[in-house]
């Protein structure tokens, strides 16, 4: 079993809406006894993309009739814990692996309740900027660590570079390479170096936040991303987790509808250029 990532403790952040300096006493009343009649939602999240993505959903669950309460968390252990103690609602910060890792670490019994994004690996140019470009002995760059190389190498397959050996998926290594038609050289580094040998490679191959470092745009300059009917994709779309026994709840459902709804989808398109992308079932 694969040992879950732990950060340091250092706190939480909580997000919230303050009144205005001018607002007067009866606009502060009225706003709390509009926000009484509401049925209260405690949502954990990472800051980036996930708290933004639930600021944006507020409205549309006021409209449904519920206060959706946004607190941000630093680690990757506390969320779940809330969660598991019932002390909140949901959470949003991870995707299937992780959350079955930590349930079969910790003890707890926290489940899918939806897939709401990913954030897709793309194959970038490096001296050359067309796939079809592609020549005998090609060096092309990719993440060294176990799970962004397999990411790495399915993605290369489905753009027929290479032929993986059957069932290998999301444990591929260099040595699951069954068919190389053009001889290509994987060069594997450590991810946060990919992006440094675009002048002495053909292509590099990266993940979504060390894309962005780099100063790309997957929609934009990405020869090549992950679809969201792949199988990486759908390995690593980010849920909303629940305790188990939670999923069917009213609330919960208004929470995926909205997050999984057009203006919600247009708001990630529109905001994050590619680098986070809508999970369509």
């Amino acid at each position: 079993m694969k040992k879950l990532l732990t950060l340091a403790l250092t706190g939480i952040l909580a997000t919230g809406v303050l009144a205005g300096c001018g607002a007067s006493k009866e606009d502060s009343a009225a706003s709390d006894s509009e926000n009484a009649d509401l049925k209260v939602i405690k949502v954990a999240a990472s800051a980036t993309p996930h708290a933004e993505i639930l600021e944006e959903a507020k409205a549309f669950l006021e409209e449904k009739g519920y206060n959706l309460e946004v607190t941000v968390f630093d680690d990757y252990v506390q969320p779940n814990e809330v969660v598991e103690s019932g002390d909140f609602d949901a959470n949003y910060f991870q995707h299937i692996p992780y959350l079955e890792s930590f349930n079969e670490e910790k003890g707890t019994h926290l489940v899918n309740a939806g897939g709401i994004h990913y954030e897709p690996f793309g194959i970038y140019p490096g001296t050359k900027d067309n796939l079809e470009d592609i020549a005998e002995g090609d060096k092309i760059a990719v993440p060294n660590d176990t799970t962004n190389e397999a990411r790495a190498l399915l993605l290369l397959q489905d753009n027929g570079v290479i032929t993986l050996k059957d069932g290998v998926g999301l444990e591929a290594t260099v040595n699951d390479i069954a068919e190389n038609p053009y001889n290509v050289e994987i060069v594997e580094l450590e991810a946060a170096q990919v992006a440094r040998v675009v002048d002495e490679t053909a292509f590099v191959v990266l993940n979504g936040n060390y894309a962005l470092e780099a100063g790309y745009s997957v929609s934009k300059d990405a020869l090549a991303y992950e679809t969201s009917d792949s199988e990486a994709a759908k390995t690593y779309v980010n849920v909303i987790a629940v305790k188990e026994g939670n999923e069917e709840s009213d609330a919960v459902k208004a929470l995926i509808e909205v997050l999984k709804s057009d203006d919600i989808k247009n708001f990630i398109n529109e905001k994050y250029d590619g680098a986070v992308i809508p999970f369509e079932e």
